[in-house]
């Protein structure tokens, strides 16, 4: 490490150390991280005490808010480090685990949809509480509503894809449109014995009678008038709305929505993956219970809006002679930055308004993925959340917060230069050079080179368009880790003489410290913003060099996900 970077390391960790410790930080902690990291430069400990103490005298004169803006501005990810390791939180434990042969938890989507923040929720709790008690996570897919919320077939492999990329074990696997015969049984074996009755009633009507507490014409003709009722419903000549088979309850329940659901109706229509094969589809409430029942679902975990159809499913279990799994129910997750509803995405597709299920304006795994949030951000999230049963609304802060955590030190830097501006800069007295580290705190990953040949004491760089339009004639600029420049003139091109080289005499004269490029360097390169524009500019060439997926920080831009390398684009994740 040279002087500067000496100085670079020790104003970070000094700034940092003071914010912590009421504005004035400490040398031994500093001395004893750079030291730590730099185990080499431990018989230069002397040039590093004396730069410390330097850089001590200057932060511990600054006022705490100031410490804080620096920190904000340059190095945010240390607000967020603790000066004590938390531990590990965990989800609190289940009940009535002992009642149960395993512990057997399940996650059933209807794949009319990819999934969203919101359904991270009940698939972590689920995950979470499979591997604390040695048990088993099942995937069951809810298709069986072709005409309401009709599958769309590449979701299946989508959702699929998102557990994996969750970190989530599937143990078993299920689709419900393949289970069409079990529900048929289940349901004959409910006519058979007068639990369950064929309404042929008009809807208007029933509505009028279950209203009233008053049980319709067909509730209480015999068994064998229902049988042959049901067999017109799965070969006609029965039609769609002409007969459904309902669920005796009590119809004097106080909620109206607990009198004699329907369970099974009329479908004419065609299924993705069965096509025209059944005619009678099972609605939520039946297919649902039928499978926790034969899936030996232990606890079922899902949004307290499920509430009524938990009575709804008793009354089921109830009829069965069945022992209903235990339930917790966990509010509804939202995300102020994000757009979760399904629907709502649809129609915004099928307006134009969103050019995939992946648009960044959007809360859906995919499209957080593609931003950049980390699958271990999301657990760590949903834990901190708990299962409880009350709503919530996650801020974008709240989600990058934890997010810049997981992957600040795995990203290295690199300066993009965005509506790139001329920076033409004269005097340069011999050549100048920068080796701009990869990562601050892994000086052993390398550093990023550059060699400035002046002809006739000139060079043109290249700055982003919103530095240019800050500057002020007679001011003084850093171009990070190269020189100190005076602007002598402004406009649409920038010109400026060669003023110094040192760090410390960039920061006695209050400079801005900038990012740049030299002119003829680097590659055409774009960000997809938060809104779905594009930053367009100049990224360092090494960028190329990087993979899909990988996670770099932008100096003084944020954090960015690689999304394709030639041409270089990436999606920006936050600051």
């Amino acid at each position: 490490m040279g002087s500067e970077e000496i100085r670079e390391a020790a104003l970070k960790y000094a700034v940092h150390n003071a914010y912590g410790h009421e504005g004035k930080a400490q040398k031994g902690p500093i001395m004893g991280r750079i030291l730590g990291e730099n185990p080499d430069m431990r018989s230069r400990a002397s040039e590093v005490s004396a730069l410390i103490e330097d850089v001590l005298r200057e932060v511990n004169s600054w006022t705490l808010e100031r410490q804080k803006e620096v920190l904000e501005e340059r190095w945010p990810e240390l607000l967020e480090t603790r000066k004590v390791k938390e531990e590990k939180k965990t989800l609190p434990p289940l009940n009535n685990v002992e009642k149960y042969r395993e512990v057997r938890t399940r996650f059933a989507p209807n794949p009319d949809g990819p999934l969203h923040l919101g359904s991270a929720e009940p698939i972590i709790f689920c995950d979470e509480y499979a591997k604390m008690y040695d048990g088993k996570f099942i995937l069951r897919f809810e298709d069986t509503s072709p005409d309401v919320k009709s599958p769309i077939l590449e979701v299946y492999d989508w959702i699929k894809e998102d557990l994996k990329w969750l970190g989530v074990v599937v143990h078993e696997f299920y689709m419900q449109s393949d289970r069409l015969e079990i529900y048929y049984g289940h349901a004959e074996r409910l006519l058979e014995k007068g639990q369950a009755y064929v309404c042929t009633c008009e809807s208007s009507a029933f509505k009028e009678l279950y209203t009233e507490k008053k049980a319709c014409p067909c509730r209480d003709l015999p068994p064998e008038v229902h049988l042959d009722r049901w067999k017109m419903m799965l070969n006609g000549p029965y039609r769609k709305g002409d007969a459904v088979v309902r669920i005796k309850t009590d119809l004097d329940h106080p909620n109206p929505a607990l009198r004699d659901w329907p369970a099974l109706r009329i479908v004419e229509g065609s299924h993705p993956r069965q096509g025209t094969k059944y005619r009678v589809w099972p609605l939520y409430n039946f297919s649902c219970a039928i499978d926790d029942h034969e899936m030996e679902i232990s606890h079922i975990i899902r949004g307290k809006e499920h509430e009524v159809n938990t009575h709804r499913q008793r009354y089921l279990y109830g009829h069965m002679g069945w022992d209903y799994p235990e339930i917790i129910n966990v509010g509804r997750l939202g995300l102020e930055a994000g757009i979760l509803s399904k629907s709502v995405i649809r129609a915004g597709l099928e307006e134009g308004l969103y050019k995939s299920w992946d648009d960044p304006r959007l809360g859906t795994l995919q499209a957080l993925r593609r931003r950049g949030l980390q699958p271990e951000t999301i657990r760590e999230i949903m834990i901190q959340v708990g299962p409880k049963p009350i709503n919530a609304t996650l801020s974008w802060a709240q989600v990058a917060s934890v997010n810049r955590r997981n992957i600040e030190s795995q990203a290295d830097r690199y300066f993009f230069v965005r509506d790139p501006v001329n920076l033409d800069v004269v005097d340069i007295t011999g050549e100048a050079s920068a080796k701009l580290l990869l990562h601050p705190d892994h000086p052993e990953r390398g550093t990023r080179d550059y060699s400035i040949d002046p002809k006739n004491g000139a060079a043109s760089f290249k700055i982003s368009k919103e530095d240019a339009e800050k500057m002020e004639k007679s001011g003084i600029v850093r171009l990070m880790g190269l020189m100190n420049v005076e602007v002598v003139e402004t406009g649409s091109s920038i010109k400026a003489r060669y003023h110094s080289s040192d760090h410390e005499e960039a920061r006695a004269n209050g400079a801005t410290f900038i990012h740049w490029l030299p002119d003829g360097e680097g590659v055409e390169a774009s960000v997809v913003m938060p809104d779905a524009s594009k930053a367009n500019g100049i990224a360092e060439t090494a960028c190329t060099d990087l993979k899909m997926d990988d996670m770099i920080q932008f100096e003084r831009f944020g954090f960015v996900r690689v999304d394709n390398v030639k041409p270089f684009s990436a999606y920006f994740a936050h600051r």
